[in-house]
């Protein structure tokens, strides 16, 4: 495993390259996206109807960033007319556990979650 730490401080390090990277492939639509895909291909309107708070634009964005960093692939079908599928690659399938950890952490803290933010949201106001 790759030591995030700084040796001097114990301060969490994440470099600029790796933080780039998370945020393109953990942020909301990314995470719902490939949610679906994990599923099966999927047509772009199919995810659309699948997560419907999308935009347009923004599911095209989050597709394209996904594509990019060869996490989801387009084929395209020979129909008429022609469509687009989008389906999830076996580096994208590598993701399901990392992403089931976090999701585990959150489950198992989310009460001192909900507390905190009831909390400072108290303090706030």
């Amino acid at each position: 495993m790759r030591d995030t730490t700084t040796p001097q401080t114990g301060e969490l390090r994440i470099d600029a390259p790796h933080r780039d990277l998370l945020d393109q492939v953990l942020d909301k639509w990314s995470l719902s996206v490939l949610n679906e895909l994990c599923e099966r291909p999927c047509r772009f309107n199919e995810l659309r109807r699948a997560i419907p708070a999308v935009t347009q634009k923004s599911l095209t964005a989050t597709l394209r960033r996904l594509e990019r960093n060869g996490i989801v692939e387009r084929h395209v079908v020979a129909t008429r007319p022609v469509a687009v599928e989008y389906r999830i690659t076996p580096l994208g399938k590598t993701l399901r556990a990392p992403i089931d950890v976090l999701l585990d952490w959150a489950d198992a803290h989310m009460p001192r979650i909900e507390q905190a933010r009831r909390a400072f949201d108290t303090a706030v106001e």
